[in-house]
């Protein structure tokens, strides 16, 4: 049945190459007259051909969108195992003896990061190596094993094997998420769905936050928060399944019938020669080579890696994750709940997302980044004005608490987003999952010492001057992106790669 099939999607391209045969043999011996006919009636072919371009530029969003919902699922489990700790970590602490032990709560917390920068570092070789859909499968796997061991944990020890497990998982997800969306996506909507990575991992948080409301009042309810998240992790595994591979690792290991067989999937049958055709356009038949490290940071790749990770290292110093850390202290002195002060950010955080998925295809994505990172910076110079001694105590808790929210909300446009989703557009095909993988593991470094020095430097030099830095590298930030930064929107990958990449 798929031989048949495959014969029957081939066989206008056979007729096709056999009359071109025919006619060149035929050319050699004809009149001038018909030389003259021919010409004419291949005329008629190209405007026939301009006439259904229209018709061929956009292909249907509803074919590839299942397969992206299925990728969201690890942006999901990312953002939920972020939060999973949060109400919990008391409970926690309590059940398994290392209550007041402040070193041992921040290493329930932390030893996620560690993992995730495992997962991270080695993304990029198993996502060339096994394929993008294996890998959700393995990203899944630690997941569920160590969300089984946490749930079961009766040490700390135990607890802290769990959370590395995860986060192993955690490390994995988000740049294969990036990879796959960005490379299953039509262009016209790559943009749109490369935002469902952010509106998933913020559902993630709130699930998280939902899902842990009941630990102050039924012991032992965080061994439920673990239990909980083993479900999407399956579904995701199990969904995979039912999902195409990337075309792009498909050609790239050479599987060029199976490639097409994705695309036709993806983008229906109409569209599969273009889409093969814009593949071959960028392929030097190197495909298959190794990609060694040193690649990716000397040479033709360096300015595309350096982007890449300077953009990550801006996201994370412009001090989004401090924000998210102090924001329960902010809300609690101006008698906010700390379960209010939690819906309030999600709801700034999903809002901006929505808006900026709205967005992405439209205005683009330079634009977002640019608009995002200045409003960041204006919401840290209200910061710095709440916490100077000019404003009275009233002001300033309304200047932190909408300063917070208004941060929260520019980050969510673009500074969060985008970078997930431009960087694989503008990483060339060979290197893209390597480096990827250089880039998130950038942005879990910087992730680990913020979160690590972020108490010790507000209580040394001041909310005052430590919002001042933040605000800081926000304009920095502006500038590296209207210097550097390329628009992507409505390109192909294959588009963007020829205009990108000095030629060699």
């Amino acid at each position: 049945m798929n031989l048949l099939m495959w014969v029957r999607q081939r066989e206008p391209y056979s007729m096709y190459k056999r009359a071109s045969s025919r006619d060149y043999m035929n050319t050699t011996d004809m009149e001038s007259k018909e030389f003259v006919d021919t010409l004419d009636m291949e005329d008629n072919s190209a405007l026939l051909q301009k006439s259904m371009v229209p018709e061929l530029s956009n292909p249907s969003w509803r074919l590839s969108l299942p397969h992206v919902l299925v990728a969201t699922i690890s942006s999901f489990l990312f953002g939920y195992h972020l939060g999973v700790v949060n109400e919990p970590l008391e409970s926690i602490s309590a059940d398994l003896g290392f209550k007041g032990n402040t070193l041992a709560e921040g290493l329930v917390v932390s030893t996620c990061l560690g993992g995730a920068f495992l997962g991270s570092l080695f993304s990029g070789w198993i996502a060339d190596g096994v394929g993008r859909r294996r890998a959700f499968q393995l990203c899944a796997l630690p997941m569920i094993i160590g969300a089984v061991m946490s749930a079961t944990a009766k040490t700390l020890a135990g607890m802290l094997i769990g959370r590395l497990f995860v986060g192993t998982g955690m490390g994995l997800g988000p740049p294969v998420a990036s990879l796959y969306v960005t490379e299953v996506s039509p262009s016209f909507v790559r943009g749109t769905y490369g935002s469902f990575i952010q509106i998933a991992t913020c559902l993630g948080l709130m699930g998280a936050l939902l899902v842990g409301i009941p630990v102050k009042e039924i012991a032992g309810w965080w061994r439920v928060c673990f239990w909980v998240s083993t479900i999407p992790a399956a579904i995701l595994a199990l969904a995979m399944v039912f999902c195409v591979e990337s075309p792009h690792w498909l050609h790239k290991q050479g599987r060029t019938y199976e490639a097409e067989a994705a695309f036709e999937k993806l983008l229906g049958g109409s569209h599969v020669k273009t889409a093969m055709v814009q593949l071959n356009k960028v392929d030097g038949g190197d495909e298959t080579d190794a990609v060694s490290l040193s690649e990716l940071f000397y040479g033709r790749h360096f300015r595309v890696v350096f982007i890449g990770s300077t953009l990550f290292a801006l996201q994370q110093l412009s001090g989004i994750n401090a924000v998210f850390y102090f924001s329960s202290t902010v809300f609690k002195s101006a008698g906010v709940p700390s379960g209010l002060a939690n819906a309030f950010i999600g709801i700034a955080n999903i809002s901006g997302s929505v808006v900026a998925m709205a967005l992405m295809d439209k205005v683009g994505r330079k634009v977002l980044l640019l608009w995002s990172f200045f409003g960041m910076a204006m919401a840290m110079a209200v910061q710095v004005v709440a916490a100077s001694s000019y404003s009275s105590g009233s002001v300033s808790l309304y200047l932190s608490v909408g300063g917070m929210l208004m941060f929260v909300l520019t980050f969510a446009l673009g500074a969060g987003p985008v970078p997930g989703l431009l960087l694989p557009e503008i990483f060339p095909g060979r290197i893209r999952a390597k480096a990827m993988a250089v880039c998130m593991s950038v942005h879990w470094v910087i992730n680990f010492f913020v979160g690590l020095l972020f108490l010790q430097l507000l209580e040394n030099l001041g909310p005052q001057l430590l919002y001042s830095m933040f605000g800081t590298v926000c304009m920095m930030a502006v500038v590296f992106v209207k210097r550097n930064v390329v628009e992507t929107k409505g390109k192909s990958l294959q588009e963007i790669e020829i205009a990108l990449l000095p030629q060699e």
